[in-house]
């Protein structure tokens, strides 16, 4: 693999500007320990915002900060006040933030927001795009730059690039309700690997993907025009060893060394040796269940009134956005609720809840996490959730609890946590009272458990594996690639094309010459399509034939005029041009009264699909009815229509969105053969986009140029795009 970059809202450094001397800190955060070894190792760059307003530094100092980053292998993106305000503060913290945690009352709908988003992360994607080279890897993370993907591969296509999101990915029902919903979801879909936390956010984009662009996804992997993108989810996790490490060394620390916060925890407990501590330490952000858990706390110490004045909650709330108001009145709400929880259940000898809203050095971290018996970790939503990772690594002893809140994206890899609905004071309570009392050996069973399982998937292992599956996917895009028609071949087909004295040209109708559509009468050939089959027509040398699965009505109207040949329903009905329709099988219809019922069962129980009758075909259609439901649906019908056509000559053929029963004993490579037997055809051409179309690829001679439309797997020779690109290859094949 060549070089991998990465690009984020922020550089892994912070600035620090004292007398025009510059100073870079490291950041100690969860990405950039994990992207550190990635960038580095592949030789990249790291591209993102310096931490600094442009405004704030003038053009001597900018440079000055350009180059000491450059040492770092960091490339600037510099933002002005207005720009942080309107891209970061604004749409991404006050619209996809909301939405993204379900908190739909707080989301900020205005356009401005929403123009700036756009400005910046054109920024971020032209910077980037001066850094990349063809055959390069960007790894973008977070939802601050959702457009970026698209913004780089419209431009590069040849770069790999990767996407992970590290917070949620909501359901439809909450992401529909965002005016730019589809250009989000266009955004994303520039990257060949899209990462979430968890299946479930995974799930959640499907569903999206499906609804808004009606892209086809098998298993995990979305097919577009012109690319495969694999969709996996890649749990975060944490630099285990640096949180152990650490909490093994501060307990080793002579006295006059250790922090004023464990001298002060080391004397409360000589002081109250019985004393049980809780630990809450969280962003103060109102996804983050805070109230709740306050609440909650309140309501253990009111259930349990023999625990008043033996335990005590630790609580951390880190600022956050402190000049937005929704953050403004969540801070004054917290503040109250401490208030009241001390003045309830305090005394001039007992606090019950010891609330700093404060960050904390790292040490003070990890004498918390060493210390409290109980990690409350109750979001209300949460993409990952770090701290319940850092909590278990830091407990050398391998004792201490975790009540976790099911809606975390941790809570998926820590079973042996007491899981809790956050909106759920009775159960937090109750969860409490157990942790407390939970012996010693119970606590260590599960501790090793989740001890084992976060050392073995670390952020080191989770930034590998997100590295192999963009070699991954970068072998899958090359396997299409090998087979796109590309100028060489393009060269070779034309000059085949050129010498030969007789051709036969099969085209497939639906998916090849036109797009598909919500409804099936709706996909009459356009202008552009006719002037392309008059241009073939008109060369005595070409049979042209359009063999598709469609009625013969319809193809007969449709191309009236054109001097060409059709087949129709896959094979059953030809028509040479000037001559009358013959069929190719001996089909019978006698069948269709005992399957149009259960078609019509299935047309009643799928709201939006519908029958289509043809000669000797059924066919339901389902491409506007709900995606899940409608895909559910088709598995149902295709096992019960097994069962029914046992004893009849019948062939179930599933197309895009539609399952069609048929006459057995045709295809469209018999049909195919049919029209070249006895004839000598010097060049053979064949387009077709679906399962349908793999009998004709494999019935055709070895010399036949095969082309199949899309990035399935085929028997054809080559492939290409789109319908857009079967037009452009005929156009170029008539001139």
């Amino acid at each position: 693999m060549n070089r991998i970059h990465i690009v984020s809202n922020r550089l892994p450094v912070s600035i620090n500007v004292e007398n025009e001397k510059i100073e870079l800190i490291p950041s100690v955060g969860g990405l950039a320990t994990g992207m550190r070894s990635v960038y580095k190792e592949y030789n990249g760059k790291w591209i993102g915002w310096p931490g600094l307003p442009s405004d704030d530094i003038d053009e001597k100092l900018s440079n000055n900060i350009d180059r000491e980053l450059e040492k770092e292998d960091c490339v600037s993106v510099h933002l002005s006040k207005e720009e942080i305000d309107l891209y970061y503060d604004g749409f991404s913290n006050r619209t996809i933030w909301p939405l993204f945690h379900y908190f739909a009352q707080y989301i900020d709908y205005d356009p401005e927001l929403w123009e700036a988003f756009v400005h910046v992360n054109q920024k971020f994607a032209d910077k980037a795009l001066e850094t990349l080279e063809e055959g390069d890897t960007i790894w973008i993370h977070d939802y601050q730059l959702l457009l970026v993907p698209e913004m780089i591969k419209s431009k590069k296509p040849g770069v790999t690039v990767g996407f992970f999101l590290h917070i949620p990915f909501p359901s439809f029902e909450v992401f529909r309700i965002l005016p730019w919903r589809k250009e989000l979801i266009q955004g994303m879909l520039g990257a060949d690997l899209i990462g979430f936390h968890t299946y479930d956010y995974q799930r959640h984009f499907f569903s999206s993907v499906r609804r808004l662009m009606g892209y086809e996804i098998s298993f995990n992997q979305i097919q577009i025009e012109d690319r495969v993108i694999i969709v996996d989810a890649f749990p975060m996790g944490i630099d285990y060893d640096k949180f152990k490490n650490a909490a093994t060394d501060i307990f080793q620390k002579p006295l006059q060394e250790k922090s004023e916060l464990h001298r002060e925890l080391e004397k409360y407990f000589l002081l109250s040796p019985d004393r049980k501590l809780i630990l809450s330490i969280d962003r103060l952000d109102y996804s983050k269940g805070i109230p709740n858990r306050l609440e909650a706390f309140a309501k253990f110490l009111e259930s349990y009134p023999e625990f008043v004045g033996k335990v005590t909650l630790i609580m951390l709330a880190v600022p956050s956005r402190g000049t937005v108001e929704h953050y403004i009145n969540l801070k004054k709400e917290v503040d109250e609720l401490v208030g009241k929880v001390n003045g309830q259940f305090g005394n001039i000898n007992y606090t019950p809840v010891w609330y700093f809203y404060r960050s904390m050095p790292f040490e003070n971290l990890i004498e918390l996490y060493s210390s409290c018996d109980v990690a409350l970790v109750t979001p209300v939503r949460d993409g990952m959730n770090l701290v319940a990772k850092e909590y278990v690594a830091s407990r050398t002893n391998r004792t201490g609890v975790i009540i976790l809140s099911e809606m975390a994206g941790v809570a998926k890899e820590m079973g042996e946590a007491l899981m809790i609905n956050p909106n759920n004071t009775n159960e937090i309570a109750e969860s409490i009272q157990h942790a407390l009392n939970m012996p010693l050996d119970e606590q260590r069973e599960r501790m090793i458990f989740l001890q084992d399982r976060i050392k073995r998937y670390d952020v080191f292992k989770w930034a590998s594996e997100f590295v192999k599956s963009l070699a991954k996917v970068e072998k899958i895009q090359s396997s299409f690639y090998a087979k796109k028609i590309n100028s060489k071949i393009m060269d070779k087909l034309n000059e085949t094309y050129k010498s030969a004295e007789k051709r036969s040209i099969f085209l497939d109708y639906d998916g090849t010459l036109t797009g598909f559509k919500k409804n099936p009468n709706d996909a009459s050939p356009n202008q552009e399509l006719h002037d392309i089959l008059y241009k073939l027509e008109e060369d005595p040398r070409n049979v042209v034939t359009i063999i598709s699965g469609r009625d013969r009505e319809s193809l007969e109207t449709w191309f009236e005029g054109h001097k060409i040949n059709l087949i129709v329903e896959h094979g059953v009905w030809y028509k040479k041009f000037g001559k009358e329709w013959k069929m190719l099988t001996n089909a019978v219809d006698t069948w269709k009264s005992s399957i149009q019922p259960i078609l019509e069962t299935f047309v009643d129980r799928t709201p939006g699909s519908f029958i289509e009758e043809k000669n000797y075909s059924l066919v339901w259609h389902f491409r506007k009815a709900e995606p899940e439901q409608a895909e559910l649906r088709a598995y149902e019908l295709k096992d019960e229509l097994t069962t029914m056509i046992a004893n009849h000559n019948l062939e179930i053929l599933e197309g895009n969105k539609v399952i069609e029963v048929k006459t057995g004993g045709i295809n469209k490579g018999i049909a195919a053969l049919q029209f070249l037997k006895n004839k000598n055809y010097d060049f053979v051409f064949a387009v077709g986009d679906d399962w349908t179309d793999e009998y004709m690829f494999r019935e055709l001679p070895e010399t036949a140029y095969t082309v199949k439309v899309g990035l399935k797997r085929t028997a054809a020779r080559y492939k290409v795009e789109s319908v857009k690109s079967v037009r452009k290859l005929l156009t170029e094949l008539a001139e």
